[in-house]
């Protein structure tokens, strides 16, 4: 595809072949990016961007292709890239100085919010490559305050879209053009000063670029662009290969649509075949009537979101990165919804559950490969529980918020050590939400409290991070909220190998002097008053490994530190304490977990057998598909077999190892949350021996769990049983 650009683009003759002027070029645009981010943060007004790091910049190879971005919200790389490759193809003159703007989800956003804006970098006359930045507004129009609106059925209603439009014209803004935008705002200043922020940041990064061109070349420049992003790709491609063939399945649920309190899947199936990876999303929900959907620019960042930070440790993040992976998905479904679908609260619902399931799969390829089973993960902070706010303030000024605490919710366990409390997603790698004293000095908001929330980790050897949770109200006479959330009736921060889900949000509402009352998954908007107190818990990280098998000396730390109450150390973990505050009863802790060990087998204490030590010797030719199942070739037989460490054999001839463990119907703990949606189930699997938990599937309430991982076993014959080992 070319531009229709009075400019032809920069050529690659030429180019520097020093390896220091291109190491030197490389680390400058990386600074460039940076540099971006700075402006942006320095000019902007808004505590989405200041202090909550909801943004993106970015440098884009002429084609579209991104070969830099920050460390900030990894959905946004690609839509950016989807508008420049929309001005592309759609015949836009364009020219130096030219800076566009756009939002429409159906080309490039994730939702109207998501204003982008886009700079062609030309340098001489000549078509060097693009810049980009994206950031959150609170407001863009709409039938709601927010542009978040639960009653809306038709995009249109949503607020204001752009399809790609230039906002500066060879240099000169288009005054006219910014009006009609800001027009259809209830905070024009602070879209207004934004926008302004976006020509900045923009402006910013044309500037470096050309000083970097004119010292060491427009071909050099270009060329370190492309290797860059060839570069990741080679890297990408190499750490795939260490990973084993096969296919992972995964699945992830979100409640109400905004109308009515229906289940939605998002529906996974990863095939990894050599230096591949193939996301087919077909078998998920069709798109909804209300606004949890995205657009399938919302699945392509979906899928990056959890791609990027889970597969590109140690490699720069670019394009490279998202090269090996193809998305199958057909349009008009929950996360390819096609007009005029609503969208708006794409982000927080259909994206970020997609960011889920590929998340919970690549974590299980991960956990299957030796050399990084280390660095497998569960789900973290499954779900953004979104509070607005809007009114007059104590001047008689229209303020908004959108409240970005809801990203302290907890990280998920990792195979070797517990999840961080309040980390956040793993879709925001440097995650920050503002001061409580930031947001009380923009904003009629007042804290009662913003503390770590105990239990709401999930259970397992090891424990998920805990979420964080906030009582608000407010110090004006009266302003309006807008709540909305799934994952209030959904655990989608789940565990991995028997670890449980982390907590499930908890939304809660007492008006005056009255009881405090849930308020489910989307209540939408009502009115909060200084008397009135809005409470909310997020999602904590789900865990690893069955929670029987955490150390008693970590559960009594848990308990010391506040993380964990003396109750749920007996119901969760097994751990029985002799005072409030311990120490460990070691003979009633050894009785109590194998009194419930046998209760999911059906049976008493007396019939079940003791488990080794998850820690104790694997042998060498085993590997870890989860930490009581391995991988093992059968010495007599030859034949490769799902073992547990005490020698049971689950499968033979395929990882299918569900078909030889002890099913049973689990009850959740107190802690994950009191309701689950009606239509849905959660069945645990464990050793028919020990009635170790091996797994955890929530699953619809008639349909059949299924089997999660089923590894390529044809390429370990005749080799190691390493399925990354083909020597």
């Amino acid at each position: 595809m070319t531009a229709a650009i009075d400019v032809t683009p920069v050529s690659s003759a030429g180019a520097s072949t020093d390896p220091v002027i291109r190491q030197v070029v490389r680390s400058r645009l990386v600074a460039i990016t940076d540099q971006m981010r700075l402006a942006l943060q320095s000019v902007s007004g808004s505590p989405t961007v200041t202090e909550a790091s909801d943004f993106f910049t970015g440098i884009y190879l002429p084609d579209g292709s991104f070969v830099t971005m920050g460390h900030q919200v990894t959905f946004e790389a690609p839509p950016v890239g989807s508008l420049i490759r929309h001005l592309l193809g759609n015949g836009t003159r364009l020219k130096d100085g030219d800076r566009i703007i756009g939002n429409d989800p159906f080309i490039g956003a994730l939702h109207q919010n998501d204003v982008q804006m886009c700079a062609p970098l030309i340098v001489d006359g000549e078509l060097l490559g693009w810049a980009g930045v994206m950031a959150h507004e609170t407001d863009i129009g709409g039938m709601d305050f927010a542009s978040w609106s639960p009653k809306a059925t038709e995009v249109w209603q949503e607020g204001l879209r752009i399809p790609a439009v230039k906002l500066v014209d060879g240099g000169e803004l288009r005054e006219d053009v910014l009006e009609m935008i800001l027009t259809a705002s209830r905070l024009p200043a602070e879209v207004g000063l934004d926008i302004r922020a976006f020509i900045a940041t923009l402006n910013v990064a044309a500037e470096r670029l050309t000083e970097l061109s004119h010292r060491y070349g427009k071909s050099t420049v270009l060329s370190v662009m492309h290797t860059m992003v060839d570069d990741a790709e080679t890297l990408m491609r190499a750490r795939l290969r260490e990973l084993p063939d096969g296919v992972v399945h995964t699945r992830d649920f979100l409640e109400h649509d905004g109308k009515q309190n229906l289940l939605f899947v998002i529906d996974c199936v990863l095939t990894k075949r050599g230096d591949s990876l193939h996301f087919d999303f077909s078998g998920s929900s069709p798109q909804a009537n209300g606004f949890v959907n995205s657009s399938r620019a919302g699945l392509t960042g979906g899928v990056a979101g959890a791609v990027i930070p889970t597969l590109g440790f140690g490699i720069p993040w670019n394009e490279g990165l998202l090269r090996p992976v193809e998305i199958a998905a057909p349009d008009g479904l929950v996360c390819t919804a096609v007009p005029p679908a609503p969208v708006g609260s794409a982000t927080v619902e259909a994206v970020w559950t997609v960011s889920n399931v590929v998340s919970a799969a690549l974590n299980r390829l991960l956990l299957a490969s030796p050399r990084y089973a280390h660095r497998a993960q569960a789900v973290s902070s499954g779900t953004m529980a979104t509070f607005n706010l809007s009114g007059r303030d104590r001047h008689g000024k229209v303020f908004g918020l959108h409240l970005m605490d809801p990203l302290a919710g907890g990280f998920g366990a990792f195979a070797d050590h517990d999840g961080q409390n309040a980390a956040g997603p793993i879709n925001a790698p440097c995650p920050s939400i503002a001061d409580v004293e930031v947001n009380e000095q923009k904003t009629p908001l007042f804290y009662r409290y913003r503390r770590l929330a105990t239990g709401t980790g999930g259970a397992g050897r090891r424990r998920g991070g805990l979420a964080a949770e906030v009582g608000i109200t407010v110090s004006v006479p009266r302003a309006e909220a807008l709540v909305m959330t799934h994952g209030a009736e959904v655990p989608n921060s789940v565990g991995l190998g028997g670890g449980l889900p982390g907590a499930m949000v908890s939304q809660r509402f007492r008006e005056g002097a009255g009881q405090l009352r849930d308020l489910g998954p989307k209540p939408g908007s009502f009115p909060i008053t200084p008397e009135d107190l809005f409470e909310v818990t997020w999602q904590g990280g789900g865990g690893i490994g069955d929670p029987l098998d955490r150390d008693p000396a970590d559960v009594l730390d848990d308990v010391r530190y506040g993380l964990v109450t003396g109750e749920e150390a007996r119901a969760a973990y097994g751990v029985v304490l002799s005072g409030d505050g311990g120490p460990v009863d070691a003979a009633a802790t050894l009785a109590a977990r194998r009194e419930q060990r046998a209760a999911r087998l059906g049976v008493g204490p007396d019939a079940v057998m003791d488990p080794v030590a998850v820690t104790g010797t694997v042998p060498d030719d085993a590997v870890r598909l989860g930490d009581r199942l391995l991988l093992v070739r059968d010495a007599g037989s030859g034949e490769i077999q799902v073992r547990t460490p005490e020698g049971t054999v689950l499968s033979s001839g395929s990882t299918r190892w569900r078909e030889g463990a002890h099913r049973f119907a689990l009850s959740l703990p107190p802690s994950v949350g009191a309701t689950l949606h009606h239509d849905l189930a959660v069945t645990g699997w464990a050793c028919p021996r020990t009635g170790s938990l091996l797994a955890v599937d929530v699953h619809r309430r008639g349909q059949e769990p299924f089997h999660d991982l089923e590894l390529d076993l044809a390429p370990l014959e005749g080799a190691g049983t390493n399925p990354g080992d083909t020597r």
